[in-house]
């Protein structure tokens, strides 16, 4: 990570760590990477993201730089329409499932790849010294929110099969999915039911969409709905629910999805890409498969360069996002729903069915802190660590900080919930010890 980009992109509270300025910076740098590029940029709903969608475009035009504007469309679709259209890159003002007061910046090559690391550190350099063109070299600005239908087309073909017949509720987190994901899923011939599916950015992500799942759960249970799906702020992330109120995260739906592309023969290498969080129950069941499961650093861009260096065809995160490569280089909450109703359709199976597999236990505890990089480097820490794997030796323990947020996020799982919960509960409080201590 660098000074300014985090595990996602940019990210950070508007005018507070995410200024008018910094955007503007970051358009400059880009749009000076090379004469006349051509750069596609879209938002979500909140209200912030007009305000910074000017100042980067503003930054880029005056380094030479076209844009073209889409509008309020899902991250994805960023990623798919730049390398449709032969953009030379792609930029998504969004801070994905943070809520309304924060926003960011996510930036994605004429593939429709995320910037990796060293590109972004790269970028970085550049926000030091701007480029102003002359008048007559200054780039153009214009707004193509239509563009976004071409996405809509683009995963109403990914459905092999109608879904006539089905009841699906939509829970768009009142951010960029709260128009597309209605049209593709009444495309296909779906019942569909909405909630949270307003452009009100006010509302984005608040007690709704994938982090918030229980109003999506109630609604498929009171309408009697076949499947249920929420997304995040930009679309990226996915969280599904059967018809018996069941939860599906990114890990069984990664074991999901790679059981049926396996079973078609379409499951390249054999071999399923997951992250450090991925559940070690989902790793069992892959390999009962026959299929292999390889982890990466926390972050989708890891699991998308993983799949891109050796050729594959799936990868996701616990988080919900979720790479089919067939058909997206980037997490699409979208797509993933989509091809989810369609394995449903075509197996005349619940989605409860399909992911019936043991999981280990998973202890989760954010913790937010005063310096999260002080905290990690630790030498306490470090040794508090290593003391519970020694008297846990059968529990996994993970301890990171958050990139986009001032967390450090501490992941214990095993076979017992208790084991768990103990060991978590003992790095948390060596974790609150270190930042309540004054340097």
């Amino acid at each position: 990570m660098g000074i300014f980009f985090g595990t996602d992109g940019i990210r950070g509270i508007v005018n507070t760590e995410l200024t008018d300025s910094l955007a503007n910076s970051c358009g400059n740098a880009l749009g000076s990477l090379k004469p006349k590029n051509l750069i596609v940029i879209g938002r979500d709903t909140r209200l912030s993201g007009e305000y910074l969608t000017c100042s980067f475009s503003t930054g880029a035009m005056s380094a030479g730089a076209n844009i073209i504007d889409l509008g309020v469309c899902p991250t994805p679709a960023i990623a798919y329409l730049t390398k449709k259209i032969g953009a030379d890159f792609g930029v998504v003002i969004s801070a994905s499932h943070n809520k309304m007061e924060y926003n960011g910046i996510k930036i994605f090559d004429n593939n429709g790849l995320k910037l990796g690391d060293e590109r972004e550190a790269n970028l970085e350099k550049k926000f030091v010294s701007k480029v102003n063109m002359p008048t007559h070299k200054i780039g153009r600005f214009k707004q193509e929110f239509n563009l976004v239908s071409e996405y809509v087309k683009h995963l109403q073909s990914a459905c092999k099969v109608k879904l006539d017949g089905l009841k699906i509720v939509l829970d768009a987190s009142n951010g960029a999915c709260y128009d597309v994901a209605p049209k593709v899923f009444k495309g296909l011939g779906a019942e569909v039911i909405k909630i949270n599916c307003q452009n009100d950015g006010f509302k984005i992500n608040e007690n709704c969409g994938s982090l918030h799942p229980e109003k999506l759960v109630k609604k498929v249970l009171s309408s009697k709905a076949d499947l249920g799906f929420a997304f995040d702020g930009d679309g990226d992330r996915i969280i599904a629910c059967d018809s018996t109120g069941k939860l599906l995260d990114g890990d069984l739906i990664v074991y999901v999805l790679a059981n049926f592309l396996n079973s078609t023969n379409s499951l390249k290498n054999k071999i399923v890409v997951g992250t450090q969080h991925t559940n070690m129950g989902v790793e069992k069941e892959l390999n009962n498969l026959g299929l292999d499961l390889i982890r990466t650093d926390i972050g989708d861009k890891y699991v998308s360069q993983k799949i891109e260096q050796m050729g594959l065809s799936l990868g996701g995160e616990k988080s919900g996002h979720i790479i089919i490569r067939e058909f997206t280089t980037t997490g699409d909450g979208l797509l993933t729903a989509v091809k989810l109703a369609e394995i449903c359709k075509t197996l005349n199976k619940s989605l409860s069915e399909l992911a019936n597999i043991k999981l280990y236990e998973q202890v989760n505890i954010d913790y937010i802190s005063k310096d999260k990089m002080r905290v990690i480097n630790s030498e306490n820490l470090i040794n508090a660590i290593e003391e519970q794997k020694n008297l846990n030796p059968d529990a996994r323990i993970m301890v990171r900080v958050s990139g986009t947020e001032p967390k450090i996020r501490i992941m214990v799982e095993s076979k017992s919930l208790d084991t768990a919960s103990i060991c978590a509960k003992n790095i948390e409080k060596v974790v609150s010890s270190i930042d309540q201590t004054e340097e």
